[in-house]
């Protein structure tokens, strides 16, 4: 028996926003949240801005001490997974921990944990190496954390795919509950790689945007001045439970997961395959997952990160799969104005997806200034747009070739 999939929870930490809340007006209001960076002094760097994620207190979801022994990426999954947690009606009476697991993905982890320990190994040597530097840089350790604070026993790991990690641990989790391994799961995603050398890494391999003097026009998605995305930071969580799960305790349900699909480019490291075949095939294996309609898709959530390659290729795969239903459904980036979250893009995308079927609200594509005529499909440029969607797609895609697509809609009767 094939289970339904429904969501009860959400909770985001974003450059716009250190609530879901807060992070669904900032985005219906497209404002961006890029700026200098001051985590740290960029100025030896070629690009000195990114979105940060601000005024977030970690000391309101953990103490001090434990603070102190998590990474930025961990404490954002820890405040995320505590918001979707209390909206779900689940803080501390989840009512069957064996059969509750935790899917958290990390694209790099503890990013500004490993720089700071690789710098004292080598200008103060071995003994100055944290204790806690292996689990505090880890990936995974952020499934952990929540795991052991919530004393949840069930299936329990990390998604590591680039930009499509949390996109593949929401993903990985509806088939868990679908197909009976689980009644409910806590998935999403965080990343904290705003860091010298993280920053160096993507500029120097020129994917980031270079516009230092204009960090909050600098994400322009199928903007034919666009040129390179902008880092962020930030985590997205969402509680997932089976229809009957969520019915059995009279639980809010905000929508259903309807379908997922994922794929491989095995074409080139960085680069998307050519027409973006692989985004093609995972938007189609979505849909039939799902047994969906492609008619019925009003809104796509895209990965529309801002380079020149990637926005084109995804504007194609979707005139493939969609045909001339792509000329009728919104195809929009809300990464213009939350930057680029790595591996928690895809699960704040899915939240924002969600959002988009609940209220018939769509986030703008903002810095809209210039059409680009290779990517002329609707992203809501420049203005929220009121509309009602049956149904939404979110995709994800990461370096390597990694694709995923996640549909979302209302609960059907």
């Amino acid at each position: 028996m094939a289970h339904r999939v429904v969501v009860t929870g959400v909770g985001m930490v974003t450059p716009v926003g250190n609530t879901a809340a807060e992070t669904w007006n900032s985005l219906l209001a497209g404002c961006s949240g890029a700026g200098p960076i001051t985590k740290f002094d960029p100025s030896k760097l070629q690009v000195r801005f990114a979105c940060e994620v601000k005024g977030f207190d970690p000391t309101k979801f953990m103490d001090r001490k434990e603070a102190r022994r998590y990474d930025l990426f961990a404490q954002f999954a820890l405040a995320a997974a505590h918001e979707a947690i209390t909206e779900a009606g689940l803080e501390g009476r989840f009512p069957n921990p064996d059969r509750t697991g935790v899917v958290i993905g990390s694209g790099i982890g503890g990013m500004m944990t490993f720089e700071e320990n690789f710098a004292a190994y080598f200008q103060k040597g071995p003994d100055r190496v944290s204790p806690f530097f292996i689990p505090m840089y880890i990936p995974d350790i952020a499934a952990g954390l929540v795991s052991i604070r919530y004393g949840l026993r069930g299936p329990n790991f990390c998604t590591v795919s680039a930009c499509a990690s949390s996109a593949h641990a929401i993903g990985e989790s509806y088939e868990l509950i679908r197909d009976g391994k689980a009644e409910a799961m806590v998935s999403g995603g965080a990343e904290a790689a705003i860091c010298g050398l993280a920053v160096a890494g993507f500029q120097n391999m020129k994917a980031l945007s270079t516009r230092n003097d204009a960090p909050q026009q600098a994400s322009r998605p199928f903007d034919k001045g666009r040129d390179g995305f902008v880092l962020g930071d930030g985590g997205a969580i969402v509680v997932l439970e089976s229809l009957e799960h969520a019915q059995r305790r009279g639980a809010k349900i905000l929508g259903e997961v309807l379908g997922y699909g994922l794929s491989g480019d095995a074409n080139h490291i960085t680069s998307p395959a050519p027409e973006g075949e692989g985004a093609q095939r995972a938007m189609r294996d979505a849909l039939q997952s799902g047994g969906l309609k492609l008619t019925d898709v009003g809104y796509i959530n895209a990965h529309g990160t801002s380079t020149p390659q990637g926005d084109i290729a995804e504007t194609q795969a979707v005139k493939k799969v969609f045909g001339e239903h792509a000329r009728r459904l919104i195809f929009g980036s809300t990464k213009s104005m939350t930057g680029h979250l790595l591996g928690a893009a895809g699960a704040l995308e899915f939240v924002v997806a969600l959002n988009v079927v609940r209220t018939g609200k769509i986030p703008p594509t903002i810095n809209q200034v210039t059409p680009d005529p290779e990517c002329d499909l609707d992203s809501a440029p420049n203005k929220m747009v009121e509309r009602k969607v049956d149904l939404a797609l979110s995709n994800s895609f990461g370096f390597g070739g990694h694709n995923v697509t996640l549909a979302v809609g209302r609960l059907a009767a």
